[in-house]
Order: structure tokens, then C-alpha cells, then sequence
């Protein structure tokens, strides 16, 4: 299991270098424009509930990694009303006929976010109880590269918000560090594999990286669709002094607008490749304000089997 577990960390850091997450660290753009695409994600984050509860969970289990899984469901079928708490605190919960949100979700803008469900629920169901522990890792690292490049933005719009941003702060950051199976890397390290195992394993993981992967680009796409200099800069720039980061510049930004899209949407591919060649996992600094990470256990470490390392916590860093 510690070649299968040291292939999702190679994933994992590849997976941190793609364009969304190169936008979320572009400091040109406001933390909000950032965040553009959370509205898109919908679809995924609100049914990840139920692929925890109906399609991962066996109850009674069948074995001890059986109960592993079910342990770590019951830690993650329920994080999604704070996504709708801070879909609210974000500006995003606009009042929209109940048809054109139906559109939205199952409509082609997030066709990516049905197919990841769905491709998700299928290797699930073709899945050993252990072949389901190695899907959870794959995609909490998935998730630890979103939730970690959220946090520095959750940060700075909670200043500016005077609010609390549950599900993409620190609040939910520190939850999903802590979890029960992604903490225990030694344990599952020391699972013997027969080759075929662990080649079944590898594609599994391939696999689910693949289908998230397609997702973020659905996600940047509709964030470069919908980046809001119109009217979220215009209301920015209302507020005046309300705001330490805005007044004036929002103004400019707002009627900058297009402008400013197709500037950075040409900027793109260049801005992407300089993110890929830095890479994204960068370790954290010891300075004041940056926030604590969760042991982490990896394959490479010299001198021993697993040695605890952090997670990696704000991308860019």
C-alpha cells in the first residue's frame, strides 16, 4: 500500500498545479473574483452528502476496512450546509426563478459536476472495502488542494466581511486535516498488496484524480464566465470606506469589466505554465499568521517507513 499511497501524493502535487487553482493564487485578481466559480460547484458539493450515506457506507460492515469507510462517512456527510451558509455570505444566494436554477444545475455549465457523481459512484460500487479506503485518500487530497486554496481567500474576505466563512475558512479547513482515515497513513501503509492489488489501486487512483480534474475545468470556466466586475465591483465601490480594499479600485474595477477578463483569459496559459513549473506544494513558513496543519504521513521520508509531515495548508504559501 506505500507505492499506492506514495502515487496519490504524486498526483496530488501535479493535481495542485492546474489553471484553477494557478487563478486561485493570482494575487491581480480580488480574493471574491477567486471564489468565482463556487456557485459552480454545486451539484458536487450537495450530493457529496449522499455518496457518503448511500453508496461508500455498508452497514453492517463486512470487514475492518469496511468500518474505516463508514467511520470516515460519518465524518463528511453533513459539511454541506455550511456550503450553503457561506453561498449565502458571498453574495451568491441572488433570487432566481426555481426553473433557472434546475437549468443551472443539471443544464451543460455543470455537466462536469453530474459526471464526476457519477463516475465517482461507479468505481465506488466495483469497489472492495479496501479498494473504497484508497478512493477516500485520492479524494481527500483532492479536496486538501480546494480547501487549502480557499483558506487564504475565506481569510481575507472574513476581515472584510466581519464574518465568519464556515465551509471555506479554517472552520472546515481543520476538519477535513483531521480525518480519521487521511490521518492514518502508517496504519494503511503497512497493508500488504499483491501486485495485482496494487495496479487495481493505482488505476483506481488515476482514475478518481482524472474525474476531479475535469471538474476544475468546468470550475474555471464558469468562473471566467461569471467573474462579476459588473455588478459586484459596482457594489463594492457603493460602500465606500465599509470596505479597506475597495472604494475607489472597485470603481475602476467595475468599469474595467471585460477589459480586465480578456486580459487575464489571454494571460492564461502563460500564467498557468509559470504556476506548473513553481509548483504548489510549498512548505509553510514559520511566521506569524499562518495556520496550523495537520500530521500528515509520507512514503518518502528518509530514515523511517512514514514520518509525519504537514499537510499542506495555503497553496502559495
Amino acid at each position: 500500500m506505500k507505492e499506492v499511497l506514495r502515487h496519490i501524493f504524486a498526483k496530488k502535487r501535479a493535481y495542485a498545479t492546474l489553471p484553477l487553482f494557478v487563478r486561485m493564487r493570482d494575487e491581480r485578481l480580488d480574493p471574491r473574483e477567486r471564489l468565482a466559480f463556487y456557485p459552480c460547484m454545486a451539484h458536487f458539493i450537495l450530493s457529496f452528502g449522499d455518496l457518503n450515506k448511500f453508496v461508500l457506507r455498508e452497514e453492517p460492515a463486512r470487514d475492518v476496512y469496511q468500518e474505516m469507510v463508514n467511520a470516515h462517512t460519518r465524518e463528511d456527510d453533513h459539511h454541506w450546509p455550511w456550503y450553503l451558509e457561506d453561498f449565502a455570505k458571498l453574495g451568491f444566494d441572488v433570487p432566481r426563478p426555481g426553473t433557472d436554477w434546475m437549468r443551472f444545475l443539471w443544464g451543460e455549465e455543470t455537466e462536469q459536476n453530474r459526471r464526476l457523481m457519477a463516475g465517482l459512484t461507479a468505481l465506488i460500487d466495483g469497489a472492495t472495502s479496501l479498494e473504497r479506503l484508497v478512493i477516500i485518500e485520492a479524494i481527500e487530497e483532492t479536496g486538501n488542494v480546494l480547501f487549502a486554496a480557499m483558506l487564504p481567500l475565506a481569510e481575507r474576505l472574513e476581515q472584510r466581511l466581519g464574518r465568519e466563512l464556515k465551509y471555506c475558512g479554517d472552520f472546515h479547513f481543520q476538519l477535513e486535516s483531521g480525518h480519521s482515515v487521511g490521518s492514518d497513513h502508517a496504519a494503511l501503509a503497512r497493508i500488504a498488496l499483491e501486485p495485482a492489488q496494487r495496479e487495481r489501486c493505482r488505476s483506481l487512483v488515476d482514475r478518481v484524480f482524472a474525474l476531479f480534474e475535469a471538474w476544475t475545468h468546468e470550475l474555471l470556466r464558469y468562473a471566467e464566465a461569471h467573474t462579476e466586475h459588473g455588478a459586484y465591483a459596482a457594489r463594492e465601490a457603493a460602500a465606500g470606506g465599509a470596505h479597506t480594499e475597495h472604494g475607489a479600485h472597485a470603481a475602476r474595477r467595475a468599469s474595467a469589466g471585460g477589459v480586465h477578463a480578456a486580459r487575464r483569459t489571454a494571460a492564461g496559459g502563460a500564467h498557468a505554465a509559470r504556476g506548473a513549473a513553481a509548483g504548489a506544494e510549498r512548505p509553510g513558513n514559520a511566521k506569524s499568521g499562518t495556520h496550523r496543519t495537520a500530521a500528515r504521513f509520507a512514503p518518502d521520508a528518509p530514515g523511517h517507513d512514514f514520518e509525519l509531515v504537514p499537510k499542506v495548508k495555503k497553496l502559495g504559501a
